[in-house]
């Protein structure tokens, strides 16, 4: 039987990765949402109108289960990760806490005004709340990610106390959440999201398209995630090259580990494809000679620093893993790039619509950011290990002290199968709507209301 540790890291990872399904897409459709509406406020369009109220309905959907995922995360601090949550505590309460009372308060109380206000605000307050619910996805994404980079890059604490009562304690707020890391993986993440929420509008664009219905709405929508994913899928790899360069500095041995460099030598080349093998400590495969060196420092022929540099204890686990699970993200983003500029390609010669294989495969291309989100975070997190705070407190030293395997396990199998019921609810739901697509604005519009002007109507009732 497993160990606590092994255990209560297996149940972290299912139940971060299966909420992390969620947050990417709501992120991503609120930018989108506040771009549509923006459009109809400017043009006065109906059409904008009821492909923000289509995809108002997704987001409120994809909301609840990011909602019903995540906040059981606060009891597994509790009762698996104790000694983390005393270790850290006075550093997470502050940034936690700011993402709790500022940015998840902000965007839950908005919500109730973009889901049902549609026919009780004027278009203008309606465009304020989604604005805010926007602002409030992405200031909570914020304040998580710095979190988060404080474990990777801690900064602006000292640490009290002796062992197992050692702990940080915040000297500088502001240090703590511009820590070194911070900003650079921000900026991949939101990237990460934004192209979630483009390609899954591309995707049920694509399906529209395929199926010949809603071909307006379809085509609207098809331009604003073409256009904007050029942008994002570029952003994302020079956001990408700023990340490995932060590791290269602030976290070495997740680099070498990601890339299979276990000899600091110059020219340290760079595996397009292969296989790692740590036993050996050799990575075979295809080879750029010099082309990590020059990623990293600008500089073909200066060594990156190898395993062979860092104390055995220290290494990464799960190097194979890594490898393999840093390659997928790369080829993700390949596969986004190449899908975005044929059909961005296509869509401006006015054959999109013709190329029926290139619409099939812009309906599963969701899958290329949504995995290319949970192995990037399997990089982020699996690369600092064994550190829970890197360099500070392992992980081994962060469970509680007090479960067993066996609760442990009892735990992992209850949320393995209320999850894989809300997965089935969420697909099944997620299905229908998209299979009822965009509603028929003209009897879901309050007679006695100008949606336009949001006032009531000079006639009355009788008079209607």
């Amino acid at each position: 039987m497993a160990d606590v540790v092994t255990l209560s890291r297996i149940q972290f990872a299912v139940h971060i990765g299966f909420h992390y399904l969620f947050p990417p897409m709501t992120i991503g459709l609120s930018f989108y949402i506040v771009i549509i509406e923006a459009l109809f406020l400017i043009t006065k369009n109906p059409m904008y109108e009821k492909m923000a109220r289509f995809w108002v309905k997704i987001f409120g959907l994809i909301f609840a289960l990011g909602v019903a995922t995540g906040v059981i995360n606060v009891f597994g601090m509790g009762t698996n990760w104790a000694q983390f949550s005393y270790y850290v505590g006075d550093v997470f309460g502050a940034l936690l806490g700011a993402e709790g009372i500022f940015a998840f308060t902000l965007e839950a109380g908005f919500l109730g005004m973009l889901l049902f206000g549609w026919d009780r605000l004027s278009s203008k307050v309606h465009f304020f709340a989604c604005c805010m619910v926007a602002f409030g996805a992405h200031f909570s994404a914020t304040w998580i990610v710095f979190a988060n980079s404080w474990m990777q890059t801690p900064a602006g604490f000292q640490l009290a106390g002796k062992g197992l009562g050692q702990h940080a304690v915040l000297t500088s707020f502001w240090h703590a959440v511009f820590n070194p890391s911070a900003l650079v993986r921000l900026g991949h993440v939101l990237l990460g999201c934004w192209l979630t929420g483009t390609f899954l509008i591309l995707s049920v664009s694509a399906f529209y398209i395929l199926k010949k219905r809603h071909l307006e709405f379809a085509h609207r929508t098809m331009k604003l995630g073409l256009y904007f994913g050029a942008i994002f899928v570029v952003l994302q790899l020079w956001s990408a090259d700023a990340s490995g360069r932060a590791a290269a500095t602030y976290q070495p041995a997740k680099l070498a580990a990601l890339e299979g460099v276990y000899n600091t030598a110059p020219y340290t080349p760079m595996s397009l494809i292969g296989w790692s093998n740590p036993k050996t400590k050799k990575t075979s495969g295809i080879k750029v000679p010099g082309l990590l060196s020059l990623l990293v420092y600008r500089d073909a022929s200066k060594p990156v620093l190898g395993l062979d540099q860092i104390p055995t204890q220290d290494w990464p686990e799960a190097i194979s893993t890594l490898y393999v699970t840093y390659r997928w993200m790369i080829y993700m983003w390949c596969w986004m790039f190449l899908m975005i500029t044929l059909a961005l390609v296509m869509f401006k010669r006015n054959k999109l619509e013709k190329n029926r294989l290139l619409l099939k495969l812009l309906v599963i291309s969701i899958a290329a950011p949504v995995s290319a989100n949970i192995v990037g975070w399997c990089c982020a997190e699996m690369g600092r290990q064994p550190w829970v705070v890197y360099g500070l407190l392992r992980t081994a030293d962060a469970v509680s002290r007090s479960i067993t395997s066996g609760q442990v396990w009892g735990s992992l199998i209850m949320i393995i199968s209320s999850f894989s019921l809300l997965l089935v609810l969420f697909l099944f739901l997620l299905d229908r709507k998209i299979k009822q697509g965009p509603e028929d604005l003209g009897h879901k519009t309050d007679p006695y209301r100008d949606p336009y002007k949001g006032h009531d109507l000079e006639q009355t009732p009788k008079e209607v």
